[in-house]
């Protein structure tokens, strides 16, 4: 085998090592699965409204890293008359985009959630503004309980 053979060979070979080591870092490496969550939604006059997210049957997913304030993702059911009331309350935000989940989460699909919103089948709300700075963290309900959460830039650093 010729030097030039083998060098292409442990350029291709390091290529692909790097290629899946990022693909690992970026998919699973930062991320943290939880079924803990606390959402306090913030009111139109400025009060909050906890979710009763730890009550025995509401299904609470959630994955959040420490690397990027933007990695959070939240996927949890509300009682249809909870879901009801915090709609007619919550405090509507204006641009929601959810941002994409990593494939293995898979309760969050955004473009679903963004689409339902654009159609006013699910309605976004601020949750809490300013998380970390220059982030929102915006919710989605459904009227029959599902509800999502995420993490969004909302342009004070620009």
């Amino acid at each position: 085998m010729t030097s030039g053979r083998l060098l292409v060979i442990v350029i291709v070979l390091v290529t692909a090592a790097f290629g899946i080591a990022l693909w690992w870092f970026v998919n699973y490496a930062y991320y943290e699965e939880t079924d803990e969550l606390a959402l306090v939604v913030q009111r139109g006059d400025g009060t909050g409204i906890e979710l009763p997210l730890a009550a025995e049957g509401n299904a609470v997913r959630a994955i959040d890293a420490s690397s990027s304030p933007l990695r959070f993702r939240a996927c949890f059911t509300l009682p249809t008359e909870q879901a009801a009331d915090l709609l007619d309350q919550a405090f509507a935000y204006d641009d929601p985009v959810p941002l994409g989940a990593p494939g293995w989460f898979d309760c969050f699909d955004a473009v679903a959630i963004g689409t339902a919103i654009e159609r006013g089948e699910a309605q976004a709300f601020l949750v809490q503004r300013d998380i970390a700075r220059g982030v929102d963290r915006v919710g989605a309900l459904f009227p029959d309980g599902r509800g999502y959460a995420w993490h969004q830039l909302n342009g004070t650093l620009e």
